[in-house]
């Protein structure tokens, strides 16, 4: 998919922002363009949150590149993406959780730590037979909530679950042309639902609803229509 330079901008704010809202870190989404574009920090920000909203931009550009985006997906990618998210704020970076853990705001149990590599080379397998094997966007798309569903109750990492397994999403969806799907902090508590309830239908119809407005977002930012004076007067909370 060819992405303008304004779009991706726009995407690396929009995603590094709500993804991080989600998690409860309280940066807006003003003082979320200002670290990304603008390499400012806003007053009062806490390194931690900071870090949350650094680290996923440069999570994001490498998972957007050319290069990764172009090769099979597996453990390394999993793990280097979790690993640059981690980065200053976990000791267990791009590696499987050493201990029991669970998800914020769901009552089910999460696997646990020794049966979670196979679980995981399952995932994997499965999430690579069904790209492969696509033949619609639709196709894609209820792929990638399902697995997102599977990954986010086994909870691989000790920290960082949502964030890297909403990445990942991304990431499927681009390498197919599929726009990416942007949860919003305000979709926060529908989203857990769709999670604690393994319900794969509702979360994928609400994702190509999603993904057609992300669509129209992208034509937007065509190079012909950017008013380069203006050029991210279109970010939204």
């Amino acid at each position: 998919m060819d992405l303008s330079k304004e779009y991706v901008e726009d995407l690396l704010v929009r995603m590094s922002h709500h993804s991080s809202a989600i998690e409860n870190n309280t940066i807006s989404l003003p003082e979320t363009v200002s670290i990304i574009l603008h390499n400012t920090v806003p007053n009062k920000v806490s390194l931690r949150e900071l870090y949350e909203i650094d680290n996923h931009r440069h999570a994001m550009e490498y998972l957007l590149s050319p290069e990764t985006l172009k090769k099979d997906f597996t453990f390394d990618i999993l793990f280097e993406t979790h690993a640059i998210l981690m980065d200053r704020l976990h000791h267990e970076r791009g590696k499987f959780k050493t201990e029991e853990n669970f998800m914020k705001g769901a009552d089910f149990d999460a696997a646990h730590p020794k049966e979670t590599p196979m679980l995981m080379k399952q995932w994997i397998d499965n999430v690579n037979f069904r790209l492969n094997t696509s033949h619609s966007d639709k196709d894609v798309i209820d792929l990638v909530c399902e697995s997102h569903i599977e990954f986010e109750r086994i909870h691989p990492f000790a920290d960082g679950n949502g964030r890297t397994g909403r990445l990942i999403m991304n990431y499927l969806l681009l390498k197919k042309d599929i726009a990416p799907l942007i949860i919003e902090k305000k979709d926060k508590e529908r989203y857990i639902y769709f999670i604690a309830n393994q319900d794969g239908k509702s979360f994928s119809d609400f994702a190509e609803e999603k993904i057609k407005k992300e669509q129209k977002r992208i034509k937007s930012f065509a190079p012909s229509k950017v008013n380069k004076k203006n050029k991210h007067s279109e970010f939204e909370s």
